[in-house]
């Protein structure tokens, strides 16, 4: 299984282009979609408050499973189960299922309420993915378990650790699946498992679950049917998620020899690292990265031929891993804002500080002081009002196509919050001074 991991808690893309993307992650060797719905999925009823104002609809989630059924891709639903959960504790009729009472990270492992409410949350998304044959789980990145007065308590009574309260809370959640949907194999990621002894997994029935070891992976998901009680139909399977950001391709493969896994250790395009967070990337600035991770997976290293699989299929002429850099036009989906969002971090920041750092009239003869008082020599002002027009105009112009393609792929809350966190901090101050200037 090849699964690339559509994390959608931050920059979820209309599903208009999925059906542009989806036969491309099949071009590029993947199989799977590993789907990370959080506030993205239609939630129904005691449920609704946890829809995103953009949630996807019902008809949305099945189209999407009708694009990747097309494309060959299996689609693998990830319900958070433990941990990474803000986006539920976030909201105060479910602030009482905190592990600690402060933070929303984490569910509160022995509140009847917690599993009770899990099991309605993946009933409901089990039963719009009823073509699935996984579900993943998560139950990466518990923070604070253990730290929660309920938890301590417990500890204290039974002579118990943190490993084993985790064991205990997957347990139940893996028998929920397994009584109520027979056949529906679990995945869920590792790291919270490595922190635990041999023979306490041991003990936990968990002598044939897959750890992957030494990959320098965040988390990799594990069959986890034995934990359940069961045995599994066939061997486990992995696959790897990381946590970097995907414009970086020198840090994906390092040389042409570089193992498979080590490329695909960094695979995932991110959206956000946690539901709080500001946005990471862009899922079209990802592509080119993530096309190199699939083909190296699919050739066991990146050699020639890959290298050139990936320029033929992305549309470009050359590439410069160390420089996290891409030359030719691309004719990927996405391609204009992949370039857009290159001249953002090349040169937006950089021309408007140049202009209002170090031009001296600016410094001398229009300064905050006399903006303030609105008053100026029209004679030093003329010296520098065209250039500093010029520039305002031109950058205007560029964001307003750069808005227009991003809407095309994504919806308004995205765009705004893209915007906000990077074009606003230095337009905004080149607006503010022409508008002080005119």
């Amino acid at each position: 299984m090849r699964l690339v991991h559509l994390d959608l808690k931050g920059a979820a893309p209309r599903v208009s282009y999925l059906e542009q993307v989806f036969p491309l992650l099949s071009q590029l060797g993947a199989n799977g979609i590993l789907i990370e719905y959080e506030d993205m999925f239609p939630f129904k009823g005691e449920l609704e408050i946890l829809r995103s104002p953009y949630a996807y609809s019902e008809e949305d989630i099945e189209r999407i499973q009708q694009l990747a059924e097309l494309h060959k891709l299996e689609v693998v639903p990830l319900v958070q189960t433990f941990g990474h959960v803000e986006f539920i504790l976030k909201h105060e009729k479910y602030q009482h299922l905190r592990e600690v009472e402060r933070f929303p990270n984490s569910f509160n492992p022995h509140i009847p309420d917690t599993l009770a409410l899990l099991k309605s949350i993946l009933a409901q998304v089990i039963e719009k993915h009823r073509r699935s044959t996984w579900i993943h789980i998560g139950a990466d990145e518990v923070f604070h378990l253990g730290e929660g007065m309920d938890s301590k308590n417990w500890m204290s009574r039974n002579k118990g650790d943190t490993g084993t309260m985790f064991l205990n809370h997957i347990k139940e959640v893996l028998g929920f699946l397994t009584t109520q949907y027979w056949g529906l194999r679990a995945l869920m990621w590792d790291d919270m498992l490595r922190k635990i002894s041999v023979g306490a997994l041991r003990g936990e029935r968990m002598g044939t679950a897959a750890v992957a070891h030494g990959l320098g992976v965040s988390a990799a998901p594990v069959l986890l049917a034995t934990l359940a009680g069961l045995k599994p139909s066939r061997s486990p399977r992995l696959a790897l998620q990381g946590s970097m950001t995907p414009s970086l391709l020198s840090h994906r493969v390092r040389d042409s020899k570089a193992p498979a896994q080590e490329a695909m250790a960094r695979l995932a395009p991110l959206r956000r690292y946690d539901h709080y967070s500001v946005l990471c990337e862009l899922l079209p600035v990802g592509i080119p990265s993530l096309a190199i991770c699939l083909q190296t997976l699919v050739n066991g290293g990146f050699t020639e031929e890959t290298k050139r699989k990936v320029l033929d299929t992305l549309g470009f002429q050359s590439m410069q891993l160390e420089q996290s850099t891409c030359e030719g036009r691309g004719a990927f989906p996405g391609a204009e804002i992949y370039h857009m969002v290159e001249q953002v971090n090349g040169h937006l920041k950089e021309s408007i500080l140049k202009a209002l750092e170090e031009e001296s009239a600016i410094k001398g003869w229009f300064s905050p002081y006399h903006r303030k008082r609105q008053f100026g020599n029209p004679r030093n002002m003329e010296s520098f009002g065209s250039k500093v027009l010029k520039l305002h105009d031109d950058w205007e112009s560029f964001v307003g196509d750069l808005r227009a393609h991003l809407e095309r792929v994504y919806f308004p809350d995205t765009v705004e919050e893209w915007m906000e966190e990077n074009i606003n901090p230095y337009l905004d101050q080149l607006r503010d001074l022409v508008r002080d200037y005119r």
